[in-house]
């Protein structure tokens, strides 16, 4: 598989050319293969097509390119997000990414035959022929990269002593980017060194012209005096003042990853390098490579500077950091200066300093500073000189810098880096070696010690590796004096106590990312001092934030964290443990409405949180229960472990329920009502025990899994019997009959939905009457059901619940359609109004039924694209659900709107799909339903399995007094009448 954007786009397959023709198709695979690896928004790409303002339909315009490009494709090159879409070209198989690799080796190597290398990828503009303005852009980057690769390649040739002549390389891109200066310089050189002393001076007249004309200005001073010198036939050399000096540490040889890193340092640095001194930070974690990007970054530029020097400011050893007079004297008697001329006052020392650097061009790298008031004395300040500074903490008080902060190494980066450190046992182990670097966190000192280890036992495997690390690797990872612990331990220890107090309870967190009020509800702090200790370990890099307001710990730190949380005592870890969940279970809470909220105090008791500032904190409880989602489990799996705080498990499970069920997080409600019984299992809490039961029942219900959902409701509804607790068995009761419901037992679930409203007053929205409603409406009873719907949305009103509202405005606007009372038009309209409900809510199942009844309105009006794409919204979110009964529902629905398109072949695959589903499901309806549907499909192909079918249909639709039983009955009604033609014309041939 190849993929070239470095000129017109192409793709080939196996050496074949794959032919990519319709312009819209082109841009979007334009923009993915610009964009390598990055999800983008159907907004970005309808832009890119469209512009500014896109159609309407541009999300099922984008549906249909993206479609196309799949079929040309391998499968799974273009893969779907909730976000939009990506494509992930393997290792060689995008020229632009084979480009940046060989230009990044080329400028560490400074090797002129890389950057040949890189060049001859190149046959034109960067997506040359698609004028998308989101294209152009993206490619214009592209061609930039080009054009400072031809500089570099032309500097090293020319260097060389023109072994290739550069001038043509250097015309050219001179054509595509006239007013860049640097490139007319280049060719200058180029054409005065080949004797063309006469062009050389032409092109400075036509760039002189050209930057009078479109700017207004004049050339540089750089370039007028290279038009001088040409003039007089005398080209500046490059001035060195001084010896050479070489003082910098030995860098390693095995240095891996940190590209971006690398060229935005080198980019920065050229940049800045003609306006005076250049000063890079580079801050991270303990271990993290700081001062190795920096060796690296020195080794890539070392050749500009004579002079390269080198201090140990200890701002993170044990002892005192270096104060600057001390460091002075370093740096002095590294530039060669005798110990009697550098004075012993501070001041008089930074003036000979700044002299000294004054008359040359160093490279100077402050490693391990401690703060910017350290080096604010330090910094050169003449022109020509370059300072790297590393720390872990972030130098903030520092101007005119350009900093970097490092994270870890990517899992790719890592396992590399422990390849090259242990040797091809990593690559002969490659499950082993992901481990290896995941229990090292990828933090490069962790995997230089694991390596070293590894290397240094050639009989042990790289699995032996992965076991003595275990599941906690930190005390596994030292070797002679180093140690992470140790390094995390000298950051630790510098901090003042109130933020070493923070870090230490962090380690009790079982969640990995946290919020300022997750750290308050731990530490007892008032939430801006909390805010505050966060913002310092952030700034020394013993905590990450890795978007606003969201905080991480790396893992490695969090294992240090919580070795130093072990030594609390145990009434202060609890504690510390209880307000964090205390603080979790108010705010699950809070995302229900008052009416529901009545619901969860009523099974968990009054809620009166312990710290109301920290409820009244959470602006959006909705947004953040939606950002705790992936560690509520984590938090009741820490209440489990703690007696005192068992009770958390189950109470946390019940308040979060129905936000997470509803968005479709089923795995987690299933998840954290499993561990709640468990711990329930050694306690005699009936109720308790039965609310678990009633939610651990509706992810069943909601998989399709009803004979399970029906088990634990009925043990359920037995434990509220027991209690004498009407109104809860009443909605245990309500929650069987819509099992009953989806399971095909209708009039059961009518009589037992009419026996609770004869025996208790149903709250919350009136769940019976919605189970008579869609009860009477499966029978083809659509006057009844539409009573009932309304009744429900009147008392619907005065809760207003968006989910079941849209559910409610949902049936009325079909039941009305299939009545004849309103018109395709009106109905289209109102289940947009129940879309739009369900999906502000984020209620995904609802999502998917208002997707399938507008699909189904829209194939009615004749619609048929347009239902062909909410169909493919619809089976998506079921498909997402895991809901195998309504899955089969939106099949079915597909496969008719493809009938009505065409396509007889790909609605019967999607009719078998829908059987298989239905099947899987269990409910005799959807079953029937499928059975149908395809045995219609299959008459003029297969009768005789469209028979076998279609009988096996209203066999089961009888049973269920379902109204589909007519249409199926007409169908084999007509079979036998073919059957009875065709008996009739063999029977006159025969009598012939």
């Amino acid at each position: 598989m190849r993929y070239r954007i470095l000129g017109p786009l192409s793709v080939t397959v196996d050496g074949r050319d794959v032919a990519i023709t319709a312009g819209r198709d082109r841009i979007v695979l334009a923009m993915l293969l610009l964009h390598p690896g990055r999800v983008l928004g159907v907004g970005a790409l309808a832009e890119a097509v469209w512009g500014a303002d896109p159609p309407a339909t541009a999300r099922g315009q984008l549906q249909t390119c993206v479609s196309r490009l799949r079929r040309s494709l391998p499968t799974g090159a273009i893969r779907s997000d909730p976000a939009g879409y990506s494509l992930t070209p393997g290792s060689g198989e995008l020229d632009a990414a084979e480009f940046g690799r060989l230009v990044t080796e080329a400028r560490a190597r400074n090797d002129p035959r890389l950057y040949r290398q890189a060049l001859d990828l190149w046959h034109g503009d960067a997506a040359a022929g698609i004028e998308a303005h989101a294209v152009r852009l993206a490619a214009a980057v592209l061609d930039q990269e080009h054009v400072a690769a031809v500089e570099s390649w032309a500097e090293l040739e020319m260097a060389a002593g023109l072994e290739r002549d550069p001038t043509g390389e250097l015309a050219a891109a001179v054509d595509r980017f006239p007013l860049q200066e640097g490139l007319s310089g280049l060719l200058m050189r180029a054409l005065h060194r080949s004797g063309r002393q006469a062009d050389a001076l032409a092109e400075y007249r036509r760039v002189r012209l050209a930057l009078r004309d479109e700017l207004g200005l004049d050339p540089g001073r750089e370039l007028q005096q290279l038009h001088t010198a040409i003039l007089t036939g005398q080209l500046p050399a490059p001035s060195v003042s001084g010896a050479v000096i070489r003082c910098l540490p030995r860098t390693v040889g095995d240095f891996t990853g940190r590209i971006e890193e690398v060229r935005r340092l080198v980019t920065a640095i050229d940049l800045s390098a003609a306006d005076g001194p250049t000063v890079a930070v580079i801050d991270g974690m303990a271990g993290s490579g700081k001062t190795t990007l920096a060796l690296h970054v020195a080794a890539l530029l070392g050749d500009r500077y004579p002079a390269h020097l080198f201090v140990d400011l200890h701002g993170h050893d044990a002892e005192q950091p270096l104060d600057p007079a001390a460091a002075l004297l370093v740096l002095l008697r590294q530039l060669g200066v005798e110990t009697e001329r550098i004075p012993s006052a501070l001041v008089d020392r930074i003036g000979l300093w700044r002299t000294e650097l004054a008359r040359r061009r160093a490279l100077i790298l402050f490693d391990n500073a401690a703060s910017s008031a350290q080096l604010a004395d330090l910094l050169p300040t003449a022109p020509g000189s370059l300072a790297l500074v590393t720390g872990r903490r972030r130098l903030l008080g520092l101007d005119g810098v350009h900093p970097v902060s490092l994270s870890v190494l990517t899992p790719d980066e890592a396992v590399t880096l422990l390849a090259r450190i242990a040797g091809a046992r990593v690559w002969a182990e490659p499950q082993a070696g992901a481990e290896v670097v995941r229990r090292c966190g990828c933090l490069p000192l962790a995997i230089r010690i694991a390596g070293s280890r590894l290397a240094h036992r050639p009989r042990w495997r790289v699995a032996d590796l992965v076991r003595r690390l275990g599941e906690s690797a930190l005390p596994e990872l030292a070797a002679e004096d180093r140690s992470v612990a140790s390094a995390f331990a000298v950051s630790y220890e510098q901090l003042p106590e109130p933020a070493r107090r923070v870090f230490r309870l962090l380690g009790i967190n079982p969640a990995n990312e946290f919020d300022a009020i997750t750290a308050a509800a731990l530490t007892g702090l008032p939430l801006p001092e909390a805010q505050d200790q966060l913002d310092d370990l952030v700034d020394v890099h013993l905590v990450d934030e890795p978007e606003p307001g969201v905080y991480r710990l790396h893992d490695l730190l969090r294992e240090y964290a919580a070795a130093l949380a072990a030594e609390l005592p145990p009434p202060v870890r609890v504690e510390a443990l209880r307000g964090l969940l205390d603080q979790q279970l108010n705010a699950a809470a809070a995302t229900n409405l008052p009416v529901y909220r009545e619901a969860v105090e009523r099974d968990i008791g009054r809620l009166t949180p312990l710290r109301r500032d920290l409820l009244d904190a959470v602006t959006d409880p909705y947004a953040r229960l939606e950002r705790e989602q992936p560690r509520l489990s984590d938090y009741v799996d820490a209440a489990a472990l703690v007696p005192e705080l068992a009770h958390f498990t189950w109470r946390l499970a019940r308040a979060a329920w129905r936000q997470l069920f509803m968005r479709g997080y089923l795995d987690d409600v299933y998840r954290m009502n499993l561990r709640a019984l468990k711990v329930l299992e050694r306690a005699d809490d009936r109720a308790a025990t039965a609310t678990v039961l009633n939610y651990l029942a509706s992810v069943h219900y909601r998989h399709s899994r009803m004979d399970e959902a029906t088990r634990l409701l009925e043990q359920c509804i037995a434990l509220r019997r027991q209690m004498d607790d009407q109104h809860a068995l009443a909605s245990v009761e309500i929650n069987l009959a819509v099992v009953h419901s989806d399971s095909g037992r209708w009039r059961r679930s009518i009589e037992l939905a009419l026996g609770v409203r004869r025996t208790v007053t149903v709250k919350h929205g009136r769940d019976d009457l919605n189970v008579l409603a869609n009860n009477y409406q499966r029978l083809g009873l659509y006057r009844e059901a539409l009573r009932y719907h309304r009744l429900r949305l009147m008392a619907q009103l005065d809760i207003r619940e968006p989910t079941k509202l849209g559910d409610t405005l949902l049936n009325i606007a079909v039941i009305k359609h299939q009545l004849g009372e309103v018109s395709v038009a009106v109905a289209c309209r109102q289940v947009r109004v129940a879309l739009r409900l369900t999906q502000r809510a984020g209620h995904l199942h609802g999502e998917a039924e208002a997707q399938h009844a507008l699909a189904l309105l829209l194939a009615s009006a004749g619609r048929p694209a347009e239902a062909v794409n909410a169909h493919q919204q619809a089976l998506k979110i079921a498909e997402q659900m895991r809901n195998r009964e309504q899955e089969s529902r939106m099949r079915c629905g597909l496969g008719t709107t493809l009938l009505l398109t065409g396509d007889v072949t790909g609605a019967r695959a999607m009719f078998e799909q829908a059987l298989r589903a239905a099947h899987e499901s269990r409910v005799p309806h959807s079953i029937a339903v499928a059975q149908a549907r395809l045995g219609d499909s299959l008459i003029g192909h297969d009768e005789a399995e469209a028979r076998r079918l279609l009988e096996q249909a209203a066999t089961s639709l009888a049973a269920l007094e379902a109204p589909e039983l007519h249409d199926v009955e007409k169908s084999l009604a007509a079979l036998r009448a073919e059957d009875h033609l065709r008996s009739g014309a063999v029977g006159g041939t025969m009598e012939r």
